[in-house]
């Protein structure tokens, strides 16, 4: 017999996380453990208000499954029992953390394949004033982070990463406007961001109004993150973006976040993996779609007061596995 156990965690942050959209002290993630003949799996979601999710709906969506969850509803089933978003993220997670334990084995081994020594992830920039986010990029690399990822709006655009490449000279910089550019220029702020060698932007407009990226070549490579949610959203974006951003949370759950991988190589797309804020626990969930991932931002736990198991190593700009 199978039991499901549904948990609220509020997180405190160790410093407040700024993007566009607003300013984080805090987050709350929804849990889920299951259990099997004594084995356990164990999924974390991070319901997100931009998608109209929080911690109650994602947890009635949860204990509404409850039943045939118990009942043996499978992975594969699961699929189509929930829509896409946090609440199958953190059940399929879980089933595939169960499956993996009672089969004896890692979630590697289920998947057939090998776990790299390190993974190489962006540390954010959280959004502030041009002398805070130069500060904060120096501190980073002085602690060996290797990729930098800036969170902008429509502030000071040219004048922050420009402070940031003077501080940060060897890192791998990738911007994320979060959908704030609406309106900017964009062809001109792209040729004026060439010189910092930028290696990608993520999100610039918001998402069902980025027509315009078809407007313009892109001398830097453009990324789709709100604008791409599962895999049928891939192929129609191919003519505005150069790479999606899969995360857990808004595709439902590593299942489909492969099969997603395997879409975007389908139409020549490349791959980013992101996460939400969240603990180890969700990132470590996220790591097998790293194997063919471009870029890798899964930081979420280096912003916790304290992070949960099972407590990935970060350090010099990696995560250490």
């Amino acid at each position: 017999m199978r039991r499901m156990q549904i948990e609220v965690v509020e997180l405190p942050l160790a410093r407040p996380f700024a993007i566009s959209r607003g300013t984080r002290t805090a987050v709350t993630v929804v849990r889920v453990t299951l259990e099997e003949n004594g084995f356990i799996g164990r999924g974390e979601c991070t319901p997100t208000p931009h998608y109209n999710e929080t911690a109650d709906t994602v947890s009635g969506q949860l204990a509404a499954l409850q039943a045939e969850i118990e009942a043996g509803l499978s992975r594969e089933a699961l699929q189509s029992a929930l829509p896409a978003g946090s609440a199958r993220n953190a059940l399929d997670c879980a089933l595939w953390r169960l499956n993996a334990a009672l089969q004896k084995k890692t979630l590697w081994q289920l998947l057939n394949t090998q776990p790299p020594q390190s993974v190489i992830t962006a540390e954010t920039l959280s959004l502030d004033s041009v002398e805070n986010m130069a500060s904060a990029a120096a501190d980073a690399v002085s602690r060996g982070a290797i990729l930098l990822k800036i969170k902008l709006n429509r502030d000071a655009i040219v004048e922050k990463v420009a402070a940031i490449r003077q501080a940060a000279p060897d890192a791998t910089l990738i911007i994320d406007a979060n959908e704030a550019w609406a309106g900017v220029d964009l062809a001109s702020l792209f040729d004026a961001l060439t010189q910092y060698n930028i290696a990608m932007i993520e999100q610039p407009l918001p998402a069902g109004s980025d027509g315009d990226l078809q407007r313009f070549p892109h001398v830097i490579p453009v990324c789709a993150d709100e604008s791409c949610h599962q895999r049928g959203d891939i192929a129609g974006l191919r003519n505005r973006y150069e790479m999606i951003n899969i995360k857990l949370d808004k595709c439902g759950g590593l299942t489909e976040a492969l099969a997603m991988v395997a879409e975007a190589q389908q139409h020549g797309m490349r791959v980013m993996v992101g996460c939400m804020l969240g603990s180890s626990l969700a990132m470590e969930a996220a790591l097998p779609v790293t194997l063919t991932a471009e870029h890798v931002d899964l930081d979420g736990p280096i912003w916790l007061a304290a992070d949960s198991s099972p407590f990935l190593s970060y350090s010099n700009g990696r995560i250490w596995l």
